[in-house]
Protein backbone atom coordinates (compact mmCIF):
# COMPACT_ATOMS: atom_id res chain seq x y z
CA UNK A 1 0.00 0.00 0.00
CA UNK A 2 2.53 2.63 1.11
CA UNK A 3 6.10 2.80 -0.11
CA UNK A 4 9.00 3.21 2.30
CA UNK A 5 9.30 6.86 1.27
CA UNK A 6 5.58 7.48 1.85
CA UNK A 7 5.84 5.87 5.28
CA UNK A 8 8.77 8.13 6.08
CA UNK A 9 6.75 11.19 5.02
CA UNK A 10 3.82 10.13 7.19
CA UNK A 11 6.07 9.52 10.18
CA UNK A 12 7.86 12.83 9.70
CA UNK A 13 4.64 14.83 9.56
CA UNK A 14 3.30 12.99 12.58
CA UNK A 15 6.48 13.81 14.50
CA UNK A 16 5.96 17.48 13.63
CA UNK A 17 2.43 17.33 15.06
CA UNK A 18 3.43 15.52 18.24
CA UNK A 19 2.36 17.41 21.32
CA UNK A 20 -0.10 19.56 19.39
CA UNK A 21 -2.85 17.00 18.90
CA UNK A 22 -5.52 18.86 20.90
CA UNK A 23 -5.29 22.28 19.20
CA UNK A 24 -4.83 20.79 15.74
CA UNK A 25 -7.74 18.42 16.32
CA UNK A 26 -9.91 21.29 17.56
CA UNK A 27 -9.01 23.32 14.48
CA UNK A 28 -9.83 20.32 12.31
CA UNK A 29 -13.29 20.01 13.88
CA UNK A 30 -13.95 23.73 13.62
CA UNK A 31 -12.99 23.67 9.93
CA UNK A 32 -15.18 20.61 9.34
CA UNK A 33 -18.18 22.28 11.00
CA UNK A 34 -17.63 25.51 9.08
CA UNK A 35 -17.06 24.04 5.63
CA UNK A 36 -19.52 21.15 6.02
CA UNK A 37 -22.14 22.29 8.56
CA UNK A 38 -24.18 19.11 8.09
CA UNK A 39 -21.43 17.14 9.85
CA UNK A 40 -22.19 18.92 13.11
CA UNK A 41 -25.25 16.71 13.55
CA UNK A 42 -22.96 13.95 14.84
CA UNK A 43 -21.53 16.25 17.50
CA UNK A 44 -24.71 17.36 19.27
CA UNK A 45 -22.96 16.75 22.58
CA UNK A 46 -20.68 19.67 21.75
CA UNK A 47 -23.64 22.08 21.54
CA UNK A 48 -24.52 24.68 18.90
CA UNK A 49 -21.45 26.79 19.73
CA UNK A 50 -18.91 24.27 20.95
CA UNK A 51 -16.90 25.22 23.99
CA UNK A 52 -13.18 25.35 23.24
CA UNK A 53 -12.40 22.76 25.92
CA UNK A 54 -14.84 20.30 24.33
CA UNK A 55 -13.33 20.89 20.88
CA UNK A 56 -9.84 20.41 22.30
CA UNK A 57 -10.84 17.21 24.05
CA UNK A 58 -12.61 15.64 21.09
CA UNK A 59 -9.98 16.92 18.67
CA UNK A 60 -7.28 15.28 20.76
CA UNK A 61 -9.22 12.00 20.74
CA UNK A 62 -9.52 12.15 16.96
CA UNK A 63 -5.85 12.80 16.48
CA UNK A 64 -4.92 10.05 18.93
CA UNK A 65 -6.81 7.66 16.64
CA UNK A 66 -4.78 8.96 13.70
CA UNK A 67 -1.66 8.38 15.78
CA UNK A 68 -2.68 4.77 16.31
CA UNK A 69 -3.13 4.43 12.56
CA UNK A 70 0.33 5.92 11.98
CA UNK A 71 1.80 3.32 14.34
CA UNK A 72 -0.01 0.44 12.63
CA UNK A 73 0.29 1.28 8.96
CA UNK A 74 0.66 -2.40 8.13
CA UNK A 75 -2.55 -3.37 9.87
CA UNK A 76 -4.97 -0.46 9.83
CA UNK A 77 -8.00 -2.75 9.88
CA UNK A 78 -7.11 -4.41 13.14
CA UNK A 79 -5.88 -1.20 14.76
CA UNK A 80 -9.00 0.77 13.86
CA UNK A 81 -11.60 -1.99 14.11
CA UNK A 82 -13.03 -0.82 17.46
CA UNK A 83 -13.28 2.74 16.16
CA UNK A 84 -14.91 1.56 12.93
CA UNK A 85 -17.41 -0.52 14.93
CA UNK A 86 -18.25 2.46 17.13
CA UNK A 87 -18.89 4.78 14.19
CA UNK A 88 -20.83 2.26 12.11
CA UNK A 89 -22.86 0.40 14.71
CA UNK A 90 -23.28 2.78 17.64
CA UNK A 91 -22.92 6.34 16.37
CA UNK A 92 -24.19 5.52 12.87
CA UNK A 93 -22.14 8.25 11.24
CA UNK A 94 -22.81 8.66 7.54
CA UNK A 95 -19.68 7.18 5.92
CA UNK A 96 -19.67 10.01 3.37
CA UNK A 97 -18.40 12.25 6.17
CA UNK A 98 -15.04 10.51 6.55
CA UNK A 99 -13.64 11.80 3.25
CA UNK A 100 -14.81 15.30 4.22
CA UNK A 101 -12.94 15.04 7.50
CA UNK A 102 -9.83 13.77 5.73
CA UNK A 103 -9.99 16.64 3.25
CA UNK A 104 -10.18 19.16 6.11
CA UNK A 105 -7.27 17.40 7.79
CA UNK A 106 -5.11 17.92 4.69
CA UNK A 107 -5.93 21.64 4.73
CA UNK A 108 -5.04 21.90 8.43
CA UNK A 109 -1.75 20.09 7.82
CA UNK A 110 -0.90 22.41 4.95
CA UNK A 111 -1.79 25.52 6.92
CA UNK A 112 0.35 24.51 9.89
CA UNK A 113 3.33 23.03 8.11
CA UNK A 114 3.29 25.37 5.08
CA UNK A 115 6.47 24.95 3.00
CA UNK A 116 7.52 21.98 5.09
CA UNK A 117 4.44 20.09 3.84
CA UNK A 118 5.88 19.16 0.46
CA UNK A 119 3.97 17.83 -2.51
CA UNK A 120 5.36 14.37 -1.74
CA UNK A 121 4.19 14.59 1.88
CA UNK A 122 0.78 15.75 0.73
CA UNK A 123 0.53 12.80 -1.64
CA UNK A 124 1.60 10.35 1.07
CA UNK A 125 -0.88 11.77 3.58
CA UNK A 126 -3.63 11.76 0.98
CA UNK A 127 -3.00 8.08 0.34
CA UNK A 128 -2.81 7.33 4.07
CA UNK A 129 -5.95 9.28 4.99
CA UNK A 130 -7.85 7.70 2.12
CA UNK A 131 -6.90 4.26 3.45
CA UNK A 132 -7.94 5.34 6.93
CA UNK A 133 -11.34 6.51 5.63
CA UNK A 134 -11.80 3.23 3.75
CA UNK A 135 -11.10 1.22 6.90
CA UNK A 136 -13.56 3.32 8.90
CA UNK A 137 -16.29 2.75 6.31
CA UNK A 138 -15.80 -0.99 5.81
CA UNK A 139 -18.00 -1.90 8.77
CA UNK A 140 -20.98 -0.36 6.98
CA UNK A 141 -21.07 -3.13 4.40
Amino acid sequence: MLSAQERAHIAHVWDLLAGHEAPIGAELLQRLFTVYPSTKIYFRHLGPCPDESLLLSHGQNMLRAVGVAVQYLDNLRAALSPLADLHAQVLRVDPANFPLLMQCFQVVLASHLQDEFTVEMHAAWDKFLTALAVVLTEKYR
